[in-house]
């Protein structure tokens, strides 16, 4: 069973990858060649398929709004973390709090977090996934992962019978997903120096996430007391992700 499930989380973690690298030398060419407004407009939407651009203040207050909420359970589930971590006697179905913040969190990115994106608004399902707009592709995509981790989660905290399961989606596309934020595309929007920087602190922090969680489930011979600061570690970094969200504006 753990050679299946360790094959899956690498390839995951391959095509998170290949997205980065897509996304990566998408943008290079455009800030390189001096591109025309026309090409500039291919690489780099002004608008969402919505109609409404990124810098609109429907976009704006849409965009940061599903930030804040998405920082609201992080926080939740990072303070459950951080007190099994710390051996409150907490209840047991705070071990849950994980999985079902982040399948909270994947519905929320899949289904409502961009204006005109299939199933909320006119646009069907063919015209969301077409690829016009990469913002748009990128969030699902973050929605997509939220939902396996929280799948695996969920299995491996239910009974004995899963205990077995490693870490290994919960730290490969933790630490995925933070990189992705680094090359994460925000077209030209008018804050985009100011996006990028709130970002690059999101991937920093959700890195040091799963560089801990990682320690803490895979490095061999560790006495429990360093363990636990390992988890501490982890449960504090993503309370620190979520305040970030929570603070995030455009």
């Amino acid at each position: 069973m753990k050679r299946w499930y360790h094959r899956l989380s690498l390839f995951l973690l391959a095509i998170v990858s290949m997205a980065c690298l897509s996304n990566v030398q998408a943008q290079v060419p455009s800030h390189q060649n001096g591109s025309t407004e026309a090409n500039v407009a291919i690489v780099y939407p002004q608008e969402h398929i919505s109609g409404h651009g990124e810098d609109s203040p429907e976009g704006t207050d849409f965009s940061e709004f599903h930030h804040h909420v998405t920082g609201f359970f992080i926080v939740v589930f990072g303070l459950a973390e951080l007190g099994n971590a710390l051996q409150y006697p907490l209840p047991l179905w705070t071990r849950f709090m994980l999985p079902g913040a982040l399948s909270v969190i994947g519905v929320l990115v899949l289904f409502g977090n961009d204006h005109g994106s299939w199933p909320i608004h006119s646009f069907d399902l063919v015209d969301t996934l077409s690829g016009q707009d990469r913002e748009l592709i990128e969030h699902k995509l973050y929605g997509i992962l939220a939902l396996i981790i929280a799948f695996f989660e969920a299995l491996r905290r239910s009974g004995r019978r899963w205990q077995s399961l490693s870490a290994a989606p919960l730290v490969i596309l933790t630490l995925a997903g933070s990189l992705w934020l680094f090359v994460h595309s925000h077209g030209e929007h008018p804050e985009l120096a100011k996006i990028d920087f709130q970002h690059s602190l999101l991937g920093i922090v959700g890195t040091g996430a799963a560089f801990s969680k990682g320690m803490a489930s895979w490095l061999p011979g560790t006495p429990p007391h360093v363990t636990k600061r390992w988890e501490v570690a982890w449960g504090g970094s993503e309370i620190l992700f979520g305040l970030l969200l929570l603070v995030y504006s455009e």
